[in-house]
């Protein structure tokens, strides 16, 4: 199956193919189970908040169904960030095919798992480092995890 490239004027006007559109949807809702998670808040919760059920969270943050801007708006003070959070990983020069390329490549660079980020003991290792108040104390715990580590 062939990919829809955008026409050069297309790009001039900053016109995205649904190819491209979709993978900012999967990165923005990725962005927010993330972070989500991270705060060790449920789907449940979030959902309620925002007056949805969990499902719809759920496709949102899978990328099924794109957010609109009113509703990123909310999620960023429900999840206490800006708005822009939800875009840090969004890159769509090229499309989906150079996203996928450029985080192939980053994993590999970093010997990295993919699903890194994904996993739920990363989140909550992530989530009890920034739990550390004392920046003495924070360091001391990074340069143990560091020590014990075979992949320094």
């Amino acid at each position: 199956m062939a990919h829809k490239v955008a026409t050069p004027t297309q790009q001039a006007r900053g016109e995205l193919t649904n190819e491209q559109l979709n993978a900012i949807d999967r990165a923005v809702g990725g962005q927010v189970r993330m972070r989500r998670i991270l705060l060790g808040l449920s789907q449940e919760a979030v959902s309620k908040v925002l007056g949805l059920t969990f499902q719809q969270l759920q496709k949102y943050e899978h990328g099924t169904n794109r957010i609109s801007g009113s509703r990123l708006y909310q999620l960023s003070l429900i999840l206490h960030c800006p708005v822009s959070y939800f875009f840090e990983t969004v890159d769509v020069e090229g499309g989906a095919e150079a996203v996928q390329a450029a985080h192939e490549a980053a994993v590999e660079a970093d010997e990295v798992p993919a699903d890194l980020m994904k996993k739920r003991k990363t989140i909550e290792l992530v989530r009890a480092f920034y739990a550390i108040e004392d920046e003495k104390q924070r360091t001391a715990a990074l340069s143990l995890i560091k020590a014990v580590s075979t992949n320094r």
